[in-house]
């Protein structure tokens, strides 16, 4: 069983202007209210590849209580734990001329909420995988991960972790199945600029060294590295299309390995299906479908570099 871990979701408002003007009011073309945060974007892209999970995560107030109605109607299912006060976050994105976005706090999570989501944690065991997506809420203490990571680590679980920084790096001693850093979060890490695939490939294997199994770095247009667990290093190229929307396009990525890491237990074919699957969701408005998932498969190529 897959379960997913989004700490602060929120709902995605996206608003599309001909232009914004400042100091002036803006109308705007077309709104659109999606739910978001990259687990959730994990367990839809799951979904639309037709396997089930379980999406964990903090939801409160109003707009939480449509963000779960949202993801349901999607046909995920979800356990979360409720807040008792303040409310799931609104992000404003802006497209148009000048694009940007507003992204809110959230609400602020306390002990007893904590222990709650620990708790749902503890049924997880040798057969179920744990994909912790996204940044940790600044009420919550910064080595949460770590110490859900030592939960489900005693049980036999495996773990994705898909984050930035020092979030991601805390997690590398205890050996998660996969990392999913894009190329500009992995360079960061070590404090250098990564522009070609041999490059990439150099410090996705420190990644490697440091504890990560298997280590899956996306690169835009670019296309994408695996290094797997086996020692061999795989090259992407990204399928050619148009891209309309890239938002969630790195956790279909993630959604997509996992997909085809559980069908045919091949770091090839998991490469394979993260690569179409991350490509469905930038070529189309929403996440990918399974047949534009299987179109592009076809078109997608890898090559084992060693």
């Amino acid at each position: 069983m897959f379960y997913t871990m989004t700490l602060n979701p929120a709902l995605d408002y996206n608003m599309t202007l001909k232009e914004f003007e400042a100091e002036r009011v803006n109308r705007s073309v077309k709104e659109e209210l999606i739910p978001g945060g990259k687990g959730l974007m994990v367990s839809r892209m799951l979904k639309n590849l037709g396997i089930e999970s379980t999406a964990f995560g903090l939801v409160a107030g109003f707009t939480g209580t449509e963000l779960t109605r949202m993801i349901h109607e999607l046909g995920v299912r979800t356990n979360f734990v409720s807040l008792p006060s303040g409310m799931t976050r609104i992000n404003v994105k802006l497209w148009g001329g000048l694009e940007g976005e507003i992204n809110a706090n959230g609400p602020a999570c306390d002990e007893k909420s904590l222990q709650a989501l620990f708790e749902k944690l503890s049924v997880l065991g040798k057969e179920d995988t744990l994909v912790l997506s996204g940044s940790v809420p600044s009420s919550l203490p910064k080595d949460v991960y770590v110490d859900m990571i030592k939960v489900v680590k005693d049980k036999g679980t495996r773990f994705v972790v898909d984050a930035t920084g020092e979030l991601l790096r805390s997690t590398l001693s205890y050996r998660p199945f996969l990392v999913k850093p894009n190329h500009h979060e992995l360079g960061e890490l070590y404090g250098v600029t990564l522009t070609t695939k041999e490059d990439v490939a150099q410090y996705a294997k420190k990644l490697q060294d440091e504890g990560a199994r298997n280590v899956l770095v996306s690169m835009a247009g670019d296309g994408a590295v695996l290094v797997a667990e086996d020692g061999s290093v795989w090259f992407g190229e990204a399928p050619e299309g148009q891209v309309i929307n890239t938002v969630g396009s790195g956790d279909s990525m993630v959604a997509g390995f996992l997909a085809g890491y559980e069908e045919a237990h091949s770091a090839e074919q998991a490469f394979r299906t993260g690569i179409a699957s991350g490509s469905a969701s930038a070529f189309s408005a929403e996440l990918g479908t399974m047949e534009e998932v299987e179109n592009l498969l076809q078109r997608v190529q890898v090559k084992r570099a060693q």
